[in-house]
């Protein structure tokens, strides 16, 4: 046991427990510096240094030697390990004032602004920017944000709903499942200077202006039981390039089997001239997903892959540049990564939204009237 005199008035003991648990603390070399300097301040005392010489040792003022040495006095080893608690240089905000903040954030702001922003609480309210946005932080309030919905008026929706769902999660047997749609107006951009390419440090660049060179529009049917693609670029999407594709899937499904096609409310979907040669397939059947549900329909998530992997960041001079391009992306989803669409959502919970989603919208009269586009 040491005991340590130094200034009047600090007086400490450092057991054998206290110094191997000190010295453990300086060589650790993960423990914060702050730890360190202040076990090094109690190790020096104990040793014999006087205040001047611990002050060189740690690069600290007397002050700050003495206040830990005190520390340590009062309260041992656990009293280097944390810091006191301060009082905040700013003073808090009157519950009044809180208040208003967050009942004011939750109504229109004055004028035809669409939304509060800090700088229009804080002059409304008479504090800082920065006070309305801890505020904001407490009641979990994001005037900045807003998010997209979009609730079916489909009078057939749980019928539409469980039957494409029953598709995916049960195919007819001797028959092939596919999830059908068309991408359209995907441009063929160019950039107006070249990009830099990626570095350690730096991001790629490529330059926000362009140059349009045509349009494509792709059509694709998801093969639900194995992930393939069957991809066609045409120049239009009318029914006209709609029939032809179905053509193409009419020649590459063998024969014999049943063709089961989910596929949205699009009117070339439902053109006569599409019926009237649906009459003279009879092995082709239809399957509208609920209008304003195109998130049923699974080849999105293939366009959504195609937009990021391939159309996003590409740089097309031509028409045909794009359309090979798109054509090569079809090659490798089909050769590498393809693989069966496993549909996980599960009806009933999707319809009990959908529901509460009306629901609310009914007891706003004013939103529900424009949402049903009344």
């Amino acid at each position: 046991m040491r005991i340590c005199d130094m200034r009047t008035g600090i007086s400490f003991k450092v057991s054998p427990a206290d110094r191997l648990r000190l010295e453990a603390i300086v060589r650790d070399r993960n423990a914060p510096q702050k730890h360190v300097w202040r076990a090094n301040i109690i190790l020096f005392g104990v040793d014999g240094a006087g205040t001047a010489q611990i002050m060189r040792e740690t690069g600290k003022s007397k002050t700050c030697v003495w206040r830990w040495q005190e520390r340590f006095m009062d309260e041992g080893v656990e009293g280097l390990l944390h810091d006191k608690t301060r009082p905040s240089r700013i003073p808090p905000l009157e519950f009044q004032v809180i208040d208003t903040v967050a009942r004011l954030t939750l109504e229109p702001p004055p004028g035809e602004t669409t939304h509060w922003t800090a700088a229009m609480m804080a002059k409304q309210t008479g504090i800082s920017q920065s006070a309305v946005r801890r505020i904001w932080r407490t009641h979990g309030l994001q005037p900045h944000r807003m998010r997209q919905f979009k609730l079916s008026n489909d009078p057939e929706f749980v019928t539409k709903l469980r039957d494409v769902v029953g598709l995916y999660v049960d195919p007819p047997a001797h028959a092939v499942v596919l999830s059908v749609d068309e991408k359209s107006q995907i441009q063929a951009l160019d950039r107006t200077q070249p990009g830099l390419p990626l570095k350690p440090g730096r991001a790629g660049t490529m330059t926000h202006d362009y140059k349009r060179n045509g349009t494509t529009t792709l059509f694709a049917a998801l093969n639900v039981l194995d992930g393939t693609v069957i991809g066609k670029n045409m120049q239009r999407h009318r029914h006209q390039e709609f029939i032809r594709f179905l053509r193409e899937i009419e020649r590459q499904v063998p024969v014999g089997k049943l063709i089961h096609v989910v596929l949205d409310n699009y009117a070339a979907h439902k053109h006569p001239k599409v019926r009237e040669w649906l009459v003279r397939h009879p092995r082709w059947t239809f399957h509208f997903v609920p209008t304003s549900c195109s998130w049923l329909n699974a080849v999105e998530g293939f366009f959504a892959k195609l937009a990021k992997r391939r159309l996003k960041r590409g740089v097309f001079r031509s028409v045909v540049d794009l359309q090979q391009a798109i054509n090569r992306f079809l090659v490798e989803h089909n050769g590498t990564e393809a693989k069966p669409f496993n549909w996980t959502a599960d009806p009933d919970k999707i319809i009990a939204a959908v529901k509460r989603g009306h629901q609310v919208l009914d007891s706003n009269p004013s939103a529900s009237l424009i949402a049903r586009g009344r």
